[in-house]
């Protein structure tokens, strides 16, 4: 009977549904790198903006250069009108009168944009903002709401200064965790090591996802089952076999030695009282 109680359990700790663990394992290997694989794309990404702005920097630059190479020639046609009207007037009321028109042109131009400025800010659609805060207050509190509570009050000095030194430490924190992540990280790859470790961790990705295909297949987890159960099955009978054959012997043995001689001890005294009685009749 202990080799019942022994062969029982390994049984049963020996067999389990085929691909049910490496099926596991495959889905939280991909879940371990597909965020890395996110990561590393988001640096390629972040190294190819810092590429490009580069390139948009020198291409700015030249673009400044015209700027500036325009405005000189403006300056140039300017000094040319100057000595246009030095021919008729003297050269210093020709640079005073161009020198107004300029001065007046600009204080118009100016005050024009100032004003229109001054009628669009802020930028935010105030009205459409207020209507939906002033609906939310409504179906919030119905006619409790006071409409007057969507005005927002002046900020005060002190609290212009609590805000600033709020917004200060706030950038202040996420710089030291910035900071501090990229310590834990290590060095920053360059963009050739990211490059080929996205191309390594894709072809593992790529193999992660059709061995997970493979073994949540319907059919082939089903026959896996089928198969385990089978084999489970046979181990028991196997082993409950093998577990009652001394039993089968002891009992065997048994009746051979207590039973036997009973009912050699009973036929004889069965077939004396048939003999006996065959006599009394005669």
């Amino acid at each position: 009977m202990s080799g019942a109680g022994r062969g029982g359990p390994e049984a049963r700790g020996g067999t389990s549904w085929a691909g049910e663990d490496s099926l596991v394992a495959a889905l939280k290997t991909a879940g371990r790198l597909v965020p890395r694989q996110l990561n590393d794309e988001l640096e390629l990404a972040k190294a190819e903006f810092k590429r490009k702005g580069v390139k948009v920097g020198v291409a700015s630059g030249f673009l400044g250069g015209a700027l500036v190479f325009a405005c000189l020639l403006v300056t140039a046609l300017v000094v040319a009108a100057i000595a246009g009207l030095a021919t008729v007037m003297p050269l210093w009321l020709s640079a005073l009168l161009v020198s107004a028109l300029f001065l007046v042109v600009a204080a118009v131009c100016g005050l024009i944009g100032v004003r229109k400025l001054k009628k669009t800010m802020p930028l935010i659609p105030e009205d459409a903002w207020r209507g939906i805060r002033h609906d939310l207050g409504i179906a919030k509190e119905g006619r409790g709401f006071d409409p007057a509570t969507l005005v927002a009050p002046e900020p005060t000095k002190e609290e212009r200064a609590a805000r600033k030194a709020e917004k200060r430490a706030a950038a202040d924190r996420a710089k030291a965790e910035h900071e501090s992540k990229a310590a834990e990280n290590g060095p920053t790859p360059n963009v050739a090591e990211l490059l080929a470790r996205t191309t390594t961790r894709r072809a593992h990705l790529l193999a992660l996802r059709e061995d997970i295909m493979a073994k949540a297949n319907v059919k082939t987890q089903t026959a896996a089952l089928a198969s385990a159960l089978r084999a489970e099955a046979t181990s028991r009978v196997s082993s409950a076999a093998h577990s009652a054959a001394p039993l089968v012997d002891v009992v065997v043995t048994e009746a051979r030695n207590r039973w036997l001689p009973l009912g050699i001890l009973a036929v004889s005294g069965t077939a004396l009282v048939l003999l006996l009685r065959k006599l009394l009749k005669k």
